[in-house]
Parts: C-alpha cells; sequence; structure tokens
C-alpha cells in the first residue's frame, strides 16, 4: 500500500497471506454475495487454485462474472491473476481437506464392496483429522492452556451442532476440580447466566457455520468486558474469531446434516489434556499419582478409580448383585420358620 499526495493507492496484494489478511479485514463491509464467495475462497484455496472460473462459480452458486468482479474489488486485473496468488502458495501447501479424501478413496480403494455413507463419513473424517497436524500448531494448544488455567472460573458456550462439544468440555474439566460453568440457556437466560462473566474467568466458545445468533452475541459482549476467550470455529471469517485470544480453526467441508464432529472433539480433548499439562503441578496436592505416570493422565486415572470404588458404573453394581448381603447371624427368614414349623 502506497501515498502520494494524500491518497491512498490500493495494490493487488502479493502472497496469499496477504490476500487472506485483507479479505478478513473487510468481510463485514462485503455485499452478502461477496461474503459468500470471500468465506469459499478463504476456506477451500486449493480448489481456488486448481479449478476453472465456471467450476468455481456453480460450487459457490453465483455467476462466474460476480467472482471476476470480486478479483477487481481486491485491485487484481482479473480472476485468473487473483488465481496465480492461490496457485504460487500451493507449490508448498499442504494437501486440503478435498485432496486429502480424494487420496484416501484411491488408497483405500480395494477396500469393501463400493460406495456407501458410512464409508464416505469415515473418509472424510481421517482426512479432517490429518489436516488437523498442517494447520493447528502446538503453541496454539499452550497459549489456550495458559489462558484457562489462569482463570478463576471457566465458562462454556456452543449451540445446535456445537452443542455437544461444550457439554463434553465441561464433562471432562470438571474433573479437574476447576469451577466450570456451561452456559446452557435454561429457561431462555443465556445473557443473563454470561453477564457474571469477570475479567478474572474465561470463556470457551465454539461454533461453526451456521453460526449461532445468541453465542455470536454473547461473544462479543464477553470480549468487550476484556475477558479472554478461547474459540473452536471453522473459518478465518468466523464471527468468533476475531474476538478469540486463540482461536482453533478446523477443517470444514460441505455444510450439511452429515458433516462430522471428529475433528473438533479431537480439538476439545487436546485443549483438555494441554489444560491439565499445564496445571500438573498442581494437581498432585488434589489426588495421589500412580509412580512414572505424566501428571494429566494419572490424574484421570485417580478419577476414573475413584468414580468406580463409589459404585456409580453398571459394571460395578453387576458386581455387586452377583454378591448378595449375607445373612444376620442368629436370624432365619419367614419361609424357614414356617418351614420348621410345618415339619414339627
Amino acid at each position: 500500500m502506497q501515498t502520494q499526495q494524500g491518497w491512498e493507492l490500493l495494490t493487488a496484494p502479493l502472497t496469499y497471506e496477504q490476500l487472506i489478511d485483507r479479505i478478513v479485514e473487510q468481510h463485514s463491509g462485503l455485499s452478502a454475495r461477496f461474503q459468500d464467495i470471500a468465506r469459499f475462497i478463504v476456506q477451500n484455496p486449493n480448489d481456488v487454485a486448481l479449478s476453472s472460473l465456471k467450476t468455481l462459480a456453480g460450487r459457490i452458486g453465483v455467476d462466474p462474472s460476480a467472482l471476476v468482479r470480486f478479483a477487481q474489488r481486491f485491485e487484481f486485473s482479473g480472476f485468473t491473476d487473483m488465481q496465480r496468488v492461490f496457485q504460487s502458495r500451493l507449490l508448498s501447501a499442504a494437501p486440503g481437506l478435498a485432496e486429502r479424501v480424494d487420496g484416501l478413496r484411491r488408497e483405500l480403494g480395494g477396500i469393501g464392496r463400493g460406495p456407501s455413507l458410512f464409508r464416505e463419513l469415515v473418509l472424510a473424517d481421517i482426512a479432517a483429522l490429518h489436516q488437523l497436524l498442517d494447520i493447528i500448531p502446538d503453541r496454539q494448544f499452550d497459549n489456550a492452556a495458559e489462558i484457562l488455567a489462569q482463570a478463576r472460573t471457566i465458562y462454556i458456550i456452543g449451540q445446535y451442532r456445537a452443542f455437544p462439544i461444550a457439554h463434553y468440555l465441561r464433562y471432562a474439566m470438571i474433573h479437574f476440580r476447576r469451577d466450570v460453568r456451561l452456559i446452557d440457556g435454561a429457561g431462555g437466560l443465556a445473557a443473563e447466566q454470561a453477564r457474571a462473566i469477570s475479567a478474572d474467568c474465561a470463556m470457551i466458545a465454539v461454533s461453526f457455520r451456521f453460526y449461532a445468533r445468541e453465542v455470536v452475541d454473547i461473544v462479543e459482549a464477553t470480549d468487550e468486558r476484556g475477558v479472554p476467550i478461547v474459540a473452536i470455529t471453522d473459518s478465518k471469517l468466523s464471527p468468533l474469531t476475531r474476538h478469540a485470544k486463540e482461536a482453533f480453526l478446523v477443517p470444514a467441508g460441505e455444510h450439511n446434516f452429515a458433516n462430522s464432529l471428529a475433528a473438533p472433539v479431537c480439538v476439545a480433548q487436546s485443549l483438555v489434556i494441554a489444560m491439565a499439562n499445564r496445571l500438573g503441578t498442581d494437581l498432585g496436592d488434589l489426588l495421589p499419582q500412580p509412580p512414572g505416570a505424566a501428571p494429566q493422565l494419572a490424574q484421570l486415572a485417580n478419577e476414573t478409580t475413584r468414580l468406580s470404588r463409589s459404585d456409580v458404573y453398571a459394571a460395578s453394581a453387576r458386581r455387586s448383585a452377583r454378591r448378595p448381603p449375607s445373612k444376620p447371624a442368629g436370624k432365619a427368614r419367614p419361609s424357614e420358620t414356617a418351614a420348621t414349623k410345618s415339619s414339627s
């Protein structure tokens, strides 16, 4: 970007990273159609590099001329000029989600008897989990764990498809003696629950396209109060990303009912273990740890043992049922007394 005599002269982004940063920065000011194009481009950069203008327009659901105007909106001469940025990135980029799924189809082509919904879902899950290794650095978990470890109370929010992730996070984190609260919106009081969050707390927000309006509003209000937020979402353009101290972006495929939660569940589990690892020196004061065990795994093992001894598991109940309590000494059951009288 250059300035000359007070006028700002925009130039086309030279790299993929510069283009994505500019799209994210200007996303809220784009038209609804351009926002759809931006979302697809950000989440499917490999497809943009390899597909024709007509093919991409068909997948996004817009006219090809809209893609040309979008490219010109970001100072490119046309779509082909913008596509070169994505093609340059492709030389060093890891495979995208679609490429990974296609590769797995070829690799496992001899297994099973043709395509099926189950097979396709498993392939998509494997590909998404592989992609996590390329797009989420370890330092993100370290940073998020630091935020959560320092928080007085951890609030968790997620609705619709994200609700199981939020519920799991509360279930797992509460084992580590943390004050963890799920903003479940019971009675329509989600906003009121969120108003109790203070700056010495932290929030974990989970939301995927299409983003729940109430979750977005609560995240925005919580961020304004200076509360650190850890987000699990699916795009740099997600309304959660700009409010989060750390945003974990999970691979996003086609948005439909069959969209799997395997990748976000993996991130959630890793986040729990990262927090436990960060708290490892404190956990030893709460429960004894087996010699040589990693602190966080020892904590989980001890908690499971405690629950088992509390007879909360069905297996424990069955074992108890096979060992009925012994009869008190010197007392006969009523049936035995009756039988004795009749025989005499």
